[in-house]
């Protein structure tokens, strides 16, 4: 989670909401504290790759099941683009969409080849994304452009803009999706995944307050909606020079670092269904020297790059989060289904959890909404088409 979200989401929740962002972030926080439960609470039960895909299958049946995962794979494709678009514009915005497609390019073989980050990698990855946002607060609280009148009005947008800004900074909470997804890869899930998913929400929101609310008092709502690279343009408000290539660097290994391991997740779960005969069965062998689904790898991959080509930051993040959000949905009507012996939490924050999922798609930018439902339309008739197929 604190990764490219903290990057790339600032700017669109800016335009929706000016400081009410603070709010919205607030909001997004509590929808994904009740995903992250009911989420947790699935995967110990069900311990296997896929995440929503897996627990929609099991507890409401195979179309809910279905309707996850392809929601989660043309969701998390486009949070690929996004990211791909944010690693460009930190590096070098004026060839932002070139340096896109190589970033997925080159990460694709890497995970092609089943090189996978390890948790030294991990660690060492948040370590230099804290330490370049660290640098960036520091740089802010010194200059002389910071000023709590920056802030403006914190209701500007009014409360449509403000869930609007919650839905779009889901973005930057979604990260913990991947330790369900990749759920038979993670020792003692059962343990692990319960106590890791609630604890690294947590710490990412209290980071993102911080950062947030640091930058809107730097330049103010309007600048970071008008910027390419928002914490960037943050920090050139202040006077510390040796502060930019910290933060550009944090950007550059932040989103690396998260695009290399959701191309993993989002490939393993067309994996996943394209195994169930949910998708093509071609797109579900392994490669039998790598052990990796190496056709879905590069599947995703070339999709992605379409993306990177076609779409703009704001309305990849917007139909990412509209997709992602209709995925977590199913999840928590799943966990509202679980017995009681099988729950860690009370049922009502799955209700929450469903509730808000669906306001908070909602109320998403309308071109999101409109091309979110138009896809979801589509992955109903691919349903059907697969299954002729197969």
């Amino acid at each position: 989670m604190i990764g490219a979200g903290v990057f790339a989401a600032i700017g669109p929740a800016a335009a929706a909401a000016g400081s009410g962002l603070l709010i919205g972030l607030g909001i997004a926080a509590l929808v994904a504290y009740c995903n992250a439960t009911s989420s947790a609470q699935l995967a110990a039960v069900y311990p296997e790759s896929g995440g929503a895909y897996i627990y929609g299958r099991n507890r409401l049946g195979p179309r809910w099941g279905y309707l996850a995962g392809w929601m989660f794979v043309v969701g998390k494709t486009a949070s690929c683009a996004a990211i791909a678009l944010t690693f460009g514009a930190y590096v070098a915005p004026a060839w932002q969409r070139p340096l896109a497609v190589a970033a997925v390019v080159l990460l694709t073989s890497i995970n092609y080849r089943g090189i996978q980050q390890t948790a030294r990698t991990l660690r060492l990855t948040v370590a230099i994304v804290l330490v370049s946002l660290a640098a960036m607060i520091i740089a802010v609280l010194g200059g002389s452009a910071a000023s709590l009148d920056n802030l403006g009005s914190i209701t500007q947008g009014g409360w449509a803009g403000i869930l609007e800004s919650a839905g779009l900074l889901f973005f930057s909470f979604a990260g913990y999706a991947r330790i369900a997804t990749l759920a038979e890869e993670v020792a003692d899930p059962v343990r692990t995944i319960p106590r890791a998913i609630p604890r690294a929400l947590g710490i990412a929101l209290l980071v993102y307050l911080v950062v947030a609310g640091t930058a809107l008092i730097a330049i103010g709502p309007s600048a970071l909606a008008s910027a390419a690279a928002p914490l960037e343009a943050a920090v050139r408000a202040g006077s510390l020079s040796w502060s930019y290539p910290v933060v550009r660097l944090g950007a550059v290994v932040a989103t690396l670092g998260v695009l290399l391991s959701l191309i993993a997740g989002v490939s393993r779960t067309v994996f996943a269904m394209a195994s169930n005969r949910d998708l093509p069965s071609w797109l579900g062998p392994v490669h039998p020297i790598f052990r990796v689904p190496h056709r879905a790898e590069l599947a995703v991959g070339a999709v992605v790059c379409i993306l990177v080509a076609v779409s703009d930051l704001r309305g990849a993040i917007g139909f990412s989060s509209f997709s992602v959000l209709l995925y977590y949905a199913v999840a928590n009507a799943s966990a509202w289904t679980l017995p009681s012996d099988q729950r860690r939490w009370p049922r009502f924050l799955a209700v929450a959890g469903v509730a808000g999922c669906l306001v908070l798609a909602s109320t998403l930018p309308r071109t999101s909404v409109i091309v979110g439902l138009a896809v979801l339309a589509l992955g109903v008739v691919l349903m059907s088409v697969t299954k002729e197929l197969n």
